[in-house]
């Protein structure tokens, strides 16, 4: 009976366990309430430290922003400063109006005030600076003796004056350091407004240059009058960002000397008076008032006794900086910006936003934060693993794809490169069997915007047909996603490459690569369309049908319409683009308006790098290329090439480097008109082609892709 005994208490042993686990389990069970209140007290924290570092990242990027815009907004000041001393230094340096200048200075000394504004050479001075005056939209001028003492004007009836204050430190200025762009100030002298009437204390600013007597010595000063609440202004206005967003200058005093985007808004809270035609320039300090006045609230204080904004204190102390925590600006609105002090203008310049605005989804985000805070990490969560899900099989099926070497009617052979938003196989058509470059959207560029670029390439190119420009064959999408067109495929090298491999050119070569150029861009003008982006690495040298020295212009993304009619609003109005060693001066000053002779420009400036092996202009950084290009005169290619060049061939390049457009060729037609009456120094004929074609051992045909970035954008150029 033992055995039976022991059998039994070890069995009521084993139920007790088995009682003390299930009863367990039911306790924790009758718990499971709690389990999404711990989850919860275990991502609160995990929460409040991504929301810190969402927030410090937020301001990082934030003060990374506003610096950028203001190094922009920098860069496009000094260009325009350094083109308004140009121009008025051309005029000053002028053998004919220094010989005006000097016979106003002896009429100076022997007629009266009256006299002296209608006299003889007041009229002529008056003739020679006209047409400046109407092309670069000057509405007036003045000529100063060494005593600031004004001695011509479109103000007659202010000639004869002895003028002070700025004018006498204007003189001064330009006496000490030639050519200037002096800052904003209020004018003596009265000047019409819009209304017609005279009025003083207009906001002037002016672009000035000594001018000088046949024995070097200064003995006046030229000033061209600029509107700074307009011309100056609209520089700064182009980086106004959002709804609150503002770039302005200032000087020394902590006064506005450019226009704010809020001048209706202080006429309603009284910092600027409320009559027609008033403006912020010269007239709104840049002082914190202590409270936000547009919210209604009033200083306790005067505004004269008020301190500078944190913001221009710094600035007039010299200081380059900024502030993503907030301060006050001049109307008391919390803000964030970034600022700096440009001591040869005696001028500062700040880019600010509110910072209600610069932290708006910070602030949404913070106020639903702790509610939603765990359904959001769920979407969040679910998100992640649909978008996973849909990528892994997105991913899978195109890898099927490249995989099969399949993409609709195109067997894919081979991939010859790839770039940041695309790649480029060779392939064949399955039917044709023709040798063809296919070019793939990468999906993780199948945005909207990327796929309008995209098809807009394609739709540019097929609108041209000449022989010279990359023919497309065919464009679609793949069931699974894959956008793609296909293009004749090239044997070849592009002349960035024929340069870097063999060095310049012989000028008969050289001759016959520009007219074949000029055969597609006459083209391509005639439909009105300008490239934008003529480049050595987007003109390609290949064998075609037979022929040697075949050329193909190739990337017709960047692409404009002249009338800008014909196009979706792809690029930002007012937007650079193009390779800054090959832009024409008038691409930089106005790049929303393009000019079938910007391409004439850079066509010059590749046969310049063909002959030379070196281009027009180098510089340490885009603005100082972008500089030369604008003011400096090119070097004769005679000079700096081993071999020489016809005569007729450089001054054609020459003339094609001309700084105004309309004082180039006025067409692709004409140009090649032109070239055809040229006799090379070293002709290069169809033979010579094929033998050197014969005598080089070229790698098989190869397509390569490159990224060329321009601000947010990135244009795939195939080549």
């Amino acid at each position: 009976m033992k055995n039976p005994t022991h059998f039994s208490r070890n069995s009521r042993a084993s139920v007790t366990r088995v009682q003390w686990w299930w009863s367990s389990l039911a306790r924790i069970s009758s718990l499971r309430w709690l389990l999404p209140g711990l989850a919860l007290l275990l991502l609160l924290p995990i929460g409040y430290w991504v929301f810190h570092r969402v927030e410090s990242a937020a301001r990082m990027q934030l003060a990374d922003e506003l610096q950028t815009i203001l190094r922009t907004d920098v860069a496009a000041m000094e260009i325009w400063f350094e083109t308004q001393k140009t121009t008025v230094q051309s005029l000053a340096t002028d053998p004919e109006l220094r010989a005006i200048v000097d016979r106003i200075l002896d009429d100076s000394k022997t007629l009266a005030d009256d006299e002296l504004a209608m006299a003889a050479s007041a009229e002529e001075f008056r003739d020679v600076i006209q047409p400046t005056l109407v092309a670069r939209r000057y509405p007036g001028y003045m000529l100063l003796d060494m005593n600031a003492r004004l001695i011509a004007s479109e103000r007659p009836e202010a000639v004869g004056q002895s003028l002070e204050g700025d004018y006498q430190a204007l003189v001064k200025r330009v006496a000490e350091k030639g050519p200037t762009l002096y800052r904003p100030f209020a004018s003596t002298i009265p000047l019409r407004v819009a209304g017609g009437e005279l009025a003083a204390g207009l906001p002037v600013m002016f672009a000035a240059c000594d001018v000088r007597n046949p024995t070097g010595d200064v003995v006046a000063v030229l000033a061209l009058r600029i509107r700074p609440e307009v011309e100056f202004s609209r520089i700064l206005q182009t980086a106004w960002v959002g709804e609150t967003g503002e770039t302005y200058a200032f000087d020394a005093k902590g006064t506005l000397v450019s226009k704010s985007r809020f001048d209706e808004e202080l006429i309603r809270v009284g910092l600027l008076a409320d009559k027609p035609g008033a403006t912020s320039v010269l007239n709104v300090d840049l002082r914190d008032p202590g409270v936000d006045m547009p919210a209604g609230k009033q200083p306790s204080e005067r505004r004269s006794a008020q301190p500078l904004t944190k913001m221009a204190a710094s600035a007039i102390a010299g200081e380059t900086s900024f502030d993503v925590n907030g301060y006050r600006d001049f109307r008391g609105v919390d803000v964030v910006g970034a600022w700096t002090w440009l001591p040869e203008y005696e001028i500062g310049l700040a880019t600010e936003i509110s910072l209600r605005e610069a932290f708006k989804p910070l602030y949404i985000l913070r106020a639903i934060f702790g509610g939603l805070f765990g359904l959001v990490t769920l979407a969040m969560i679910a998100a992640v693993i649909f978008s996973f899900a849909v990528s892994h099989f997105q991913r899978a099926a195109q890898k099927a794809t490249l995989a099969a070497k399949q993409l609709g009617q195109y067997q894919l052979e081979e991939k010859l490169g790839e770039g940041g938003m695309g790649v480029v196989y060779k392939g064949q058509h399955k039917m044709l069997r023709r040798a063809t470059a296919i070019k793939l959207l990468h999906t993780s560029r199948n945005t909207e915007d990327a796929i309008r670029r995209f098809e807009r390439e394609v739709q540019l190119t097929c609108q041209l047909n000449h022989p010279n420009t990359i023919a497309i064959f065919d464009y679609g999408r793949t069931p699974d996603g894959i956008f793609y067109y296909a293009m004749e495929f090239l044997d070849g090298m592009d002349l960035e490459q024929l340069v870097t491999r063999y060095g310049a050119q012989p000028d008969g070569r050289v001759l016959s690569i520009m007219k074949q150029i000029c055969g597609s861009l006459a083209e391509a003008h005639g439909v009105g369309l300008v490239h934008r982006d003529i480049k050595p690495a987007n003109i390609y040298l290949c064998r075609r049908g037979g022929i040697c020295d075949f050329i193909k212009v190739l990337d017709f993304g960047l692409v404009k319409a002249v009338d800008g009619s014909r196009e979706s609003n792809i690029t930002a109005a007012g937007a650079v683009t193009g390779t800054p060693a090959y832009m024409a001066p008038e691409s930089i000053d106005e790049p929303e308006h393009p000019d079938p002779r910007s391409d004439l420009y850079a066509v010059g400036a590749v046969a310049y790098f063909l002959l030379t092996g070196a281009p027009v202009f180098s510089g340490r950084s885009v603005v100082e290329i972008c500089m030369h290009h604008a003011k400096t005169i090119p070097q004769p290619p005679s000079l700096c090439s081993k071999q020489s060049i016809s005569p007729m061939l450089e001054a054609v390049v020459l003339n094609l480097l001309a700084k105004k457009p309309e004082e180039r060729v006025s067409s692709a037609s004409e140009l090649l008109e032109l070239l055809e009456k040229i006799v090379p120094e070293h002709p290069f004929s169809a033979a010579d082609a094929s033998a050197w074609w014969k005598s080089q051992q070229l790698p098989a045909a190869t397509l390569e892709m490159k990224t060329t970035e321009i601000g947010a954008e990135q244009t795939i150029v195939v080549k």
